[in-house]
């Protein structure tokens, strides 16, 4: 989730159009998970050929530069496998991951700190766009003493390629989670959340336990390529869909998007709005297949002069969006669980106001597969 204020990694990648220079620099190598064979990988080793070939790379360090010449991925395994890699490594036995960057995503007027934390794992974890990592702090378990800490699940906030576009990466979004005294204001570390802390304090080099990855429902449904796709995220809940939205708009993958995807976000503040710059990108690019609604509960007044929240955009768009959930869009829901009576409440009322018995179209968006929650 990228601000402006994000200092960017550089990261060399083929281009999309130099097949062979792609094909040259992969070469195979059948990766083996003990037990968890799931499909074959390919490595790399760019520093020689770099020297050689600098011309015909890109750097991407953002959207910003990937513009609609869409970026080259690999591996094409990737894209080939039928099924979504599930529960590879177990909380028993993680895979240790390495920690490669790091970075601040809010500006200095949002409430607490969320941070964009990249994974490399090796290729030996693949997942798909919309599943989660579980994470599994060091440390012993202050309710199990001689035990690990309980995994914590993360959902993922790349495309199955990473931020490096190699296969070996994973992104995730946290939020710093902090304990304040109610009493005295000031913050009692020793109740901060452990995971998060862990993550938001790493240096790059540290080592991570991962597990998964793990879940179905919010996964990317590609078998219509026209379908249209309502997404509606409340801060960290943000994570699924820029894997959605880079897997759409900024790779040069097998799935060809040509429906429209609209992301309702909602966030405190501007400095709380999470990979902005990206999303504002996909607006200029692809202004007739993307669009982005953002909720701002401490800058913006809804209709009725209260605070702004995601629910008081779907209202103001409601009419839209039942024509499209008519038509067989996909409604994602994704954030803190609190986001969803709010949201429950809205949609039941215009649906009365519309003459429609809401619990009727719910039970009908679930049958149809239309409808896809994950909240926390």
């Amino acid at each position: 989730m990228a601000h402006s204020i994000v200092s960017q990694v550089s990261i060399a990648v083929p281009t999309g159009n130099d097949i062979s220079l792609r094909r040259s620099v992969f070469k195979r190598n059948i990766v083996n998970f003990g037990n968890k064979s799931w499909a074959s990988n390919l490595s790399f080793d760019l520093k020689s050929r770099n020297a050689q070939k600098s011309n015909q790379y890109i750097v991407c360090m953002s959207v910003q530069q990937a513009n609609k010449s869409k970026v080259g991925v690999l591996p094409s395994e990737l894209e080939t496998a039928k099924e979504p890699p599930l529960n590879l490594f177990k909380p028993k036995e993680p895979y240790t991951a390495t920690i490669v960057s790091v970075e601040r995503l809010v500006g200095p007027k949002a409430p607490g700190e969320t941070c964009h934390i990249v994974i490399d794992h090796g290729g030996n974890v693949p997942y798909w766009e919309g599943q989660s990592y579980g994470v599994i702090p060091p440390g012993e378990n202050p309710k199990k003493p001689g035990s690990p800490h309980n995994v914590r699940l993360y959902s993922i906030a790349s495309t199955r390629y990473g931020d490096s576009f190699d296969g070996k990466t994973a992104s995730l979004c946290v939020r710093r989670a902090v304990y304040y005294d109610p009493e005295t204001g000031k913050e009692d570390p020793s109740k901060n959340g452990i995971c998060s802390n862990f993550l938001c304090n790493s240096k790059p080099g540290d080592k991570v336990q991962i597990t998964g990855p793990s879940g179905k429902v919010m996964l990317l449904p590609e078998d219509n390529p026209n379908a249209n796709h309502i997404m509606i995220a409340t801060g960290t809940g943000v994570a699924p869909f820029r894997g959605y939205l880079r897997r759409m708009f900024m790779e040069d993958v097998t799935f060809k998007f040509r429906g429209l995807a609209w992301l309702f976000l909602g966030v405190a503040n501007s400095d709380s709005l999470l990979y902005d710059d990206e999303f504002t990108k996909y607006l200029e690019d692809y202004p007739d297949q993307f669009r982005y609604d953002r909720a701002l509960s401490r800058e913006q007044k809804n209709k009725s002069g209260g605070k702004m929240y995601v629910q008081d955009k779907i209202e103001e768009y409601s009419d839209e969006i039942f024509k499209l959930l008519d038509e067989g869009a996909h409604i994602y829901f994704c954030g803190l669980r609190g986001m969803m009576p709010g949201i429950q409440d809205t949609l039941k009322r215009v649906a009365e106001q519309r003459g429609e018995n809401w619990d009727e179209k719910l039970s009908q968006l679930k049958k149809n597969k239309q409808w896809h929650v994950e909240v926390y």
